[in-house]
């Protein structure tokens, strides 16, 4: 059994001092970090309750929205303004999980969730670099199939297991932070780390800082937008592929695009040589298909998971074909 102190935090300067002595952890939902505890992959000295902070969700000045960072998943996805502003974010949240799970966790826990890599999670004898840098990777060899094709390195192949993340990743969210040297803000794209060798790193957080919330700027190509998940099973499972995907076409022209994959990097995978690819080209399944395949031309894949390569470029051709459908209907 590992021991731990437990504390309340009031607003989130308290939640700050509590949170800044080494092994300290703030306590959401604890969907995750519960989980994880009991595994024996994480041991806090301290868990800083911050549930009660920063529920709000706020509208901001021509459209955007600040979401505070323990308001629960379920909050978000049945939001009116997520729902017509934002609709791949609402969709994405509901495909993530249970119900049950959605309302006990958290945007900010959401956000820090862990890896699901079953070498990460297997204390007994697997090694793995994120808990023991250094100690080796067994999933390179091993059990790989679910693992990374995008951005991985000789260190780590995980993925990022949220399906919230992949939709935040899209929008080109903006994160809050709180620390002992004040108030910051990061880019989403900026929030996550690429494992290179230093896999036991996933964000740019400081020790002791605190998610506040998250803003979605206005965007008015979000309200046109689809999530797509493709999993084992049809119930609670994690990505193999995801795409969240917004797109505005012109006069049988891709305007804009905004594109972003799960399930195939160690972080939500922003697909900019798709996006690059697609602006001014026509919206045509042969445009989707080859900015799709130029997109993945940089992947990776081990043993057992070469067939995400394909299964990505199907989903983000559908997803894209699916929104031009949707835009030609409208007009």
């Amino acid at each position: 059994m590992n021991p731990f102190t437990f504390a309340r935090a009031h607003d989130p300067s308290e939640a700050v001092r509590l949170g800044a002595p080494a092994g300290s952890k703030y306590l959401g939902g604890g969907t995750n970090l519960v989980d994880l505890m009991r595994e024996n992959v994480e041991h806090p000295a301290t868990l800083v309750d911050v549930t009660g902070l920063s529920t709000a969700i706020e509208e901001r000045p021509g459209g955007g929205l600040l979401i505070g960072a323990a308001t629960s998943n379920t909050a978000v996805a049945e939001h009116r303004v997520v729902r017509e502003r934002f609709p791949l974010l609402a969709r994405a949240i509901t495909a993530g999980a249970s119900g049950q799970i959605r309302n006990m966790a958290t945007v900010a826990g959401n956000m820090l969730q862990r890896t699901r890599c079953t070498y990460f999670y297997d204390q007994t004898g697997a090694r793995c670099n994120k808990c023991n840098p250094g100690e080796g990777c067994d999933a390179l060899d091993g059990a790989n199939r679910n693992h990374a094709v995008l951005g991985a390195s000789s260190a780590c192949v995980a993925t990022h297991p949220s399906d919230m993340c992949v939709a935040l990743a899209a929008l080109d969210a903006e994160v809050h932070l709180l620390g002992a040297n004040g108030a910051r803000s990061v880019p989403f794209l900026d929030f996550h780390l690429l494992p290179e060798d230093h896999p036991q790193r996933e964000t740019v957080m400081l020790p002791g800082e605190l998610i506040t919330g998250i803003e979605l700027k206005p965007l008015p190509i979000a309200s046109h937008s689809a999530y797509r998940k493709v999993r084992d099973r049809a119930s609670y499972a994690f990505a193999l592929i995801s795409v969240a995907a917004a797109l505005e076409v012109e006069d049988g022209m891709v305007k804009d695009v905004r594109l972003a994959l799960g399930g195939v990097a160690h972080k939500p995978w922003r697909a900019r040589v798709l996006e690059d690819a697609l602006r001014g080209r026509p919206a045509a399944f042969a445009s989707f298909e080859a900015a799709a395949a130029a997109e993945m031309l940089a992947a990776r894949p081990l043993r057992d998971n070469g067939f995400k390569i394909e299964l990505a470029q199907r989903t983000m051709v559908a997803v894209l074909g699916e929104l031009s459908a949707r835009g030609a209907a409208r007009s």
